[in-house]
C-alpha cells in the first residue's frame, strides 16, 4: 500500500503563487509517475501536471509556463510550484502516483486532495 499526504493549499489572489507538496511513503517498490490533478466543482477531474523517474514531464496547457513540477525520488515527493494563479485555477488538487509493484502495469493511489482557491 502506499499513502500520499498533501500540504500546501490554500486561498490567494489573482496572479499570486502557491506551492503543494505530496510525499508517499509505505511501498516498497518503484514510484514511476507521481503527478496533480484537479477538480473543479462541476467538472470532471483533469491532469495538472505529471512528471516520471527520469524527469519527464507532462502539463495542461492551461498551465504551461506558470505551473513547474518536481520531484524528490529520494524522499518520493513531489512538488507543484503555481506561479500567476488565476480565478479559474481554483479547484481541489488531488496528488497521484502510479505505482511498479511488478504486475506489468502500474497501480494508482490518490492523495486525499487539498484546496486551492484564487479569489479577490
Amino acid at each position: 500500500q502506499v499513502q500520499l499526504v498533501e500540504s500546501g493549499g490554500g486561498s490567494v489572489q489573482p496572479g499570486g503563487s502557491l506551492r503543494l507538496s505530496c510525499a508517499a511513503s509505505g511501498s516498497r517498490f518503484d514510484i514511476n509517475t507521481m503527478g496533480w490533478y484537479r477538480q473543479a466543482p462541476g467538472k470532471e477531474r483533469e491532469l495538472v501536471a505529471a512528471i516520471i523517474t527520469t524527469g519527464s514531464t507532462d502539463y495542461a496547457d492551461s498551465v504551461k509556463g506558470r505551473f513547474t513540477i518536481s520531484r524528490d525520488n529520494a524522499k518520493n515527493t513531489v512538488y507543484l510550484q503555481m506561479n500567476r494563479l488565476k480565478p479559474e485555477d481554483t479547484a481541489v488538487y488531488y496528488c497521484h502516483a502510479g505505482v511498479d509493484f511488478g504486475l506489468g502495469y502500474l497501480l494508482d493511489y490518490w492523495g486525499q486532495g487539498t484546496q486551492v482557491t484564487v479569489s479577490s
